[in-house]
């Protein structure tokens, strides 16, 4: 069976980690959460003073985009790759409200975006991998084999990820996390460097109604019909 790269892109809470994490499994692919690079950068910013809720000094972090060393380390307790940033395993840090409630503006830096699409293409370069994120198959892979584009009401969205936090022990409501995720959807959908659109060959999965495993089950079918 030859490997292909498999580009999965959607708004957030989507579930496109949870699917490419069991495809990658399942196919003995390499995983690359390009959210979690974009995550790491904002907490960056935020722990340098670069941004908080009231403003964003982006010249300053495009001058300090070389002091930024992004790495993913396997994990074999939990089968994945974390998110390290300077040698800091800051996986549980950058999953927080606080860093997504300010993600979608430090991704629209086209500095930031150019840094980062170029380590992606590099991670990807010899197949047998899958990404997901906004850009992956319309900017960082426009030609991978197999285009997933996943889509579900933001309510839906909203209620899955409050569900996760609270699962963490996070203090919020259900209506901050809703507000972010509309949010997030408006910027990221508008930014004017490499918006969120759907590719014009991804196939678009809704998987409001969907289980975890109907997903998964449904996705194999497509990668079986492009190896």
């Amino acid at each position: 069976m030859k490997k292909i790269t498999i580009a999965i892109d959607g708004f957030s809470s989507t579930g496109k980690s949870t699917l490419a994490k069991q495809l990658a499994k399942h196919l003995g692919y390499a995983y690359v959460d390009t959210g979690a690079m974009y995550r790491a950068v904002t907490y960056y910013a935020m722990e340098e003073g670069y941004i908080d809720d009231n403003h964003f000094d982006e010249k300053a972090l495009v001058n300090n985009l070389s002091n930024i060393n992004l790495r993913f380390v396997f994990n074999a307790d939990l089968g994945f790759a974390e998110m390290y940033l300077n040698g800091q395993n800051v996986e549980k840090v950058i999953r927080t409200l606080a860093v997504s409630s300010k993600v979608s503006r430090v991704a629209a830096v086209s500095a930031v975006r150019a840094k980062l699409v170029e380590q992606q293409q590099q991670m990807g370069a010899n197949k047998g991998v899958v990404m997901d994120g906004r850009d992956i198959g319309t900017v960082v892979f426009p030609d991978a084999e197999l285009k997933l584009y996943m889509t579900a009401s933001a309510q839906t969205r909203a209620q899955r990820r409050y569900d996760e936090l609270i699962a963490k022990g996070d203090k919020v409501t259900y209506e901050e996390v809703l507000k972010n995720v509309q949010e997030r959807d408006s910027i990221d959908s508008t930014r004017a460097d490499s918006p969120l659109v759907k590719a014009d060959d991804a196939i678009a999965i809704d998987n409001s109604e969907l289980t975890i495993q109907e997903q998964f089950d449904k996705v194999l079918t497509l990668v079986a019909s492009v190896t």
